[in-house]
């Protein structure tokens, strides 16, 4: 196989209620007084984390329902009709280690709060979360002179299990948003350009791309990709999600919307 030619492969795209020209340009309804951090989403809504206001709308982005949460909630995912949302109630990217990092877990029904979990072991603070065969995989800071990145792997149960290190190079303030799709992890980064990270499921690396997804990259039930964007101007923050597909040169494009036939 040629190099990086699994970006071209894409996933069998089975039936379900997420219809493509739904997903490739939906705006989340309202405005949020912090950014977005991360969105997640299943065959019925979208999720999207404003830092402090956890939002539900429908695939349209129509509001269904929002809650206000605790500062900082970060990058989230779905996980059996539940939401993990990464937490870190301290400092990001210290190198002393002075983050308080924590796992949030919330209803989708109805955004109701859960159970929350410790991840103290995520040292400068936890700011983004992936799932993969049952297992969670905390992504978050990192200090402006190490030159790798750093997943922390926990059980069902948020039992600590391994980290795992990304030779990935120095990205700004670490990583932020995370997914498991097609066989490959996709990571967001801050920066200049913002940074997208694809590793192989062992997180060995497959590709750094000039790529922004910073706010927001969530794997579909049928294989696709949502990949985030968002604008703050004077307190109001919005939110913006479109359909993606994996690229050779560029990590990820935008699924240009298809031609109604006449």
């Amino acid at each position: 196989m040629k190099p990086h030619t699994w970006l071209l492969a894409t996933a069998l795209l089975t039936a379900s209620t997420l219809d493509a020209a739904e997903l490739q340009n939906v705006t989340c309804e309202g405005t949020y007084s912090h950014h977005l951090q991360g969105i997640c989403a299943d065959r019925e809504a979208i999720y999207w984390c404003f830092t402090t206001t956890l939002v539900k709308t429908n695939l349209q982005g129509k509001l269904l329902k929002n809650v206000p949460v605790a500062n900082h909630h970060g990058d989230l995912c779905f996980h059996d009709d539940k939401l993990y949302i990464a937490v870190n109630l301290g400092k990001f990217n210290d190198p002393q280690g002075h983050a308080d990092s924590w796992v949030y877990v919330y209803n989708t029904s109805d955004l109701s709060f859960v159970s929350k979990h410790e991840t103290q072991e995520v040292l400068h603070g936890a700011g983004g979360i992936g799932a993969r065969d049952g297992h969670f995989f905390v992504i978050g800071g990192l200090p402006e002179d190490i030159e790798e990145n750093y997943v922390y792997e926990y059980d069902a149960q948020f039992q600590f299990l391994k980290k795992h290190i990304i030779r990935s190079g120095h990205t700004h303030l670490g990583i932020q948003t995370a997914t498991f799709v097609n066989d490959r992890w996709w990571f967001g980064c801050y920066g200049t350009p913002k940074i997208l990270l694809v590793t192989d499921a062992r997180f060995k690396m497959a590709g750094r791309y000039d790529y922004d997804c910073s706010l927001g990259i969530a794997g579909l039930p049928d294989g696709r990709l949502l990949s985030a964007s968002g604008r703050c101007e004077q307190g109001h923050c919005t939110g913006t999600a479109r359909l993606v597909e994996p690229d050779e040169k560029a990590g990820l494009r935008i699924i240009e919307k298809t031609p109604v036939e006449k």
